[in-house]
């Protein structure tokens, strides 16, 4: 196994001890492989997304005075069949918008709200056909 050394500041230190505790993991360097396996499993995920999709994307951003989230809302206007704005603690924001467009659409998008750095959390739910999953019936409760 390789050896890497990397600068952290304090604040993700304590993000990193966080993982550590929450996970039970024993040291560092497990917390640091247990999130790059989850950054890359949300990579393959986004990857594997083909044709058309569905879904809902929640975004909670920092600075409700930062304009960057209605250039990005005007740039996939197509995209985007409706969407909530709502204002949060810290004068942070959810933003909730349903999607449908093609996965290269939803990519560049995401790539755009990542690269921006200014969102606190950002997660695509997909909608899914119950086939998709084996589902005999709909469940409702979870089907999007």
């Amino acid at each position: 196994m390789g050896i890497t050394s990397v600068s952290l500041p304090e604040e993700s230190l304590k993000d990193l001890a966080r993982i550590e505790e929450a996970y039970g993991l024993r040291g560092r360097s497990e917390a640091v492989r247990a999130s790059i396996s989850a950054a890359i499993a949300e990579i393959k995920e986004a990857e594997d997304l083909q044709g058309d999709v569905e879904g809902v994307l929640v975004i909670v951003r920092r600075n409700h005075d930062d304009p960057w989230m209605i250039r990005l809302q005007a740039r996939y206007e197509q995209a985007i069949k409706t969407q909530m704005h709502s204002h949060l603690r810290d004068r942070k924001c959810l933003e909730v918008m349903v999607l449908s467009c093609d996965a290269s659409d939803l990519s560049s998008m995401m790539r755009d709200i990542r690269s921006e750095g200014k969102a606190d959390y950002v997660k695509f739910v997909r909608s899914r056909r119950p086939w998709q999953h084996g589902w005999k019936c709909l469940p409702t409760h979870l089907y999007l």
